[in-house]
């Protein structure tokens, strides 16, 4: 069980850059960095790696066959291993949250049973899979607030409802556009239910609800300012559903570049609220 092997199935790419989410989200909610407030990184980290971790574990037999490289598959680390280093990451991280505040350590306690059932159950249920990831993706924001107590919480909802919508309507996407593979696979998603245009429509939705979340009037930082640049955001992230709309194949879904849309919408909005909180 090398090092290296340790790293990489951790995607520590990824968790690294969920812990710098958790301190923008602490940031948004006070508008300034503290030392402490790098605690939050680390427990994300964590526990964002525990999860990654126990979906290889899960996903054994499919990666035997898609992703024999990695380190599960290949033999570099044991099963056995694996769900050690699981129960290690989720433990580490969850302590580290015990240092933090009850708030926080609530959110991490709550993320770490979804994390699991996720990997577990959630990943291959139509719709509630979608809506799980889309959560643990803007909880993130609720948990860096939550440092800052309650009121940091809130100041950050309207970020965490712009992202849990968005995310929904991109993850709903991305099932429309493999849609054939998630067929020969035995996946049964939200697009295999309702059909690729219903699914578009249901993404649209989503980004509506994500627009209408973010003209809420919470937070200091709510003025001019911000109100124009969200009002381009918000049309990024509109544009970007609306290309869904028209699709009734896969192939379609994929070459309307709805999803890259969204997320570069996303990744906007997260600027525009970094910016204003901290004017």
């Amino acid at each position: 069980m090398s090092v290296s092997a340790l790293v990489r199935i951790t995607r520590p790419h990824n968790a690294v850059v969920a812990g710098l989410t958790a301190l923008l989200g602490y940031l948004i909610a006070t508008g300034t960095l503290t030392s402490p407030s790098l605690l939050l990184a680390v427990v994300v980290v964590l526990v964002t790696a525990a999860g990654n971790v126990i979906n290889d574990v899960y996903d054994i037999e499919i990666d035997r066959i898609n992703r024999p490289e990695r380190p599960i598959p290949s033999g570099e680390i044991s099963l056995r291993g694996a769900k050690v280093y699981t129960v290690a990451l989720f433990a580490g991280g969850i302590a580290l949250a015990a240092l933090t505040t009850p708030l926080c350590l609530l959110i991490a306690l709550i993320n770490s049973v979804i994390l699991v059932a996720y990997a577990v159950w959630l990943k291959r249920t139509p719709v509630f899979g979608n809506i799980a990831v889309a959560y643990l993706t803007a909880s993130i924001f609720l948990f860096g607030g939550a440092f800052a107590g309650i009121e940091g919480l809130i100041r950050n909802i309207s970020l965490a409802t712009i992202t849990f919508l968005a995310t929904v309507a991109r993850e709903v996407l991305k099932d429309a556009e493999d849609v054939d593979g998630d067929a020969a696979g035995g996946a049964r998603t939200l697009p295999m239910i309702i059909g690729i245009q219903g699914t578009g429509v249901v993404a649209f939705a989503c980004a509506c609800g994500a627009v209408a979340a973010s003209i809420l009037p919470i937070g200091d930082w709510w003025g001019l300012f911000y109100l124009i640049a969200i009002g381009f955001v918000d049309a990024v992230i509109l544009f970007g559903a609306s290309r869904g709309l028209r699709c009734t194949t896969p192939d379609c879904v994929r070459e309307s570049g709805a999803t890259s849309i969204l997320r570069a919408g996303m990744f906007a909005a997260l600027a525009v609220f970094a910016i204003a909180a901290v004017m």
